[in-house]
């Protein structure tokens, strides 16, 4: 019998989910190099005591946990210092309902089901409910501004121009292309942009997004079927992330945590 085998078994698991604990992270901190601070101490800890993971919970749901643990303990104590967009977006993030953040992240971006997020935050399912309730109202109440929309299907760009909208932002525009879109954002500058990975032209919507930072540090949300690409840690990443399909509460939460973040780590070609 191979005594490495449950090891590499364990190791194998972790790493599987890492990339979506990682995602979380970051949509918490707004920022990738904070936010792996956080993941990497998760998984020191993992390393000194797995006693955590002798349960019958999901690996994902242990793994969120140990998470929320550290970050429970010291991650929502973070200030950052000076006057900076950073640092009033987490003043204004301080005044928000304690751990209401974390429960509609968790519920919307990681769609974890309320069971399962009660079990990640060590509470029950009606505090997790209401927690949900306040983020929703809290955050949707504290920031509007103006959105840009990259994205090339129709369809899609209509369902998003209506969730945003519906959330008493302004839509600049909608581009289908890198040329669209670096015109549009040039034109009409923007609060947050919210773009899709591959565009009408075959053109790239993480170029496009790239050369309008360039001029205007904003957040941004990119949308892909296949986040996990996205989030190998071999190059920045985006501190906000939307896998396809995506369901309307993914949007709301996500744009609704970007617009408390004035720059967020982008991905390069």
């Amino acid at each position: 019998m191979n005594d490495t085998a449950p090891e590499q078994n364990f190791s194998d698991l972790i790493a599987a989910e890492l990339p979506y604990l990682r995602r979380y992270a970051r949509a918490l901190t707004g920022s990738q190099s904070r936010g792996d601070k956080y993941t990497v101490a998760t998984l020191e800890a993992i390393l000194k005591d797995r006693s955590d993971f002798e349960n019958d919970n999901a690996m994902k749901v242990n793994l969120f946990r140990c998470f929320h643990a550290i970050w429970s303990s010291s991650g929502q104590m973070f200030q950052d210092e000076g006057s900076d967009p950073r640092a009033r977006a987490h003043g204004l993030l301080s005044k928000l309902t304690a751990n209401s953040r974390e429960a509609l992240l968790l519920r919307t971006i990681e769609e974890f089901n309320i069971k399962d997020v009660a079990t990640i935050m060590d509470v029950d399912a009606d505090e997790v409910r209401r927690l949900i309730k306040a983020a929703n109202s809290e955050l949707s109440a504290s920031v509007q501004g103006r959105v840009m929309i990259i994205e090339d299907e129709p369809i899609i760009a209509a369902d998003i121009t209506d969730i945003v909208t519906s959330l008493g932002h302004t839509v600049t525009g909608v581009a289908r292309t890198h040329a669209e879109a670096v015109e549009l954002g040039r034109n009409e500058p923007a609060d947050l942009i919210l773009a899709d990975i591959q565009l009408a032209d075959n053109s790239s919507g993480i170029d496009a997004v790239n050369e309008l930072l360039k001029t205007n540090d904003v957040p941004v949300i990119f949308i892909t079927a296949f986040p996990e690409r996205l989030l190998t840690g071999d190059r920045p990443e985006p501190a906000f992330l939307i896998s396809k399909p995506f369901q309307e509460a993914q949007v709301q939460s996500a744009v609704s945590q970007a617009m408390f973040f004035a720059s967020t780590a982008t991905l390069k070609a």
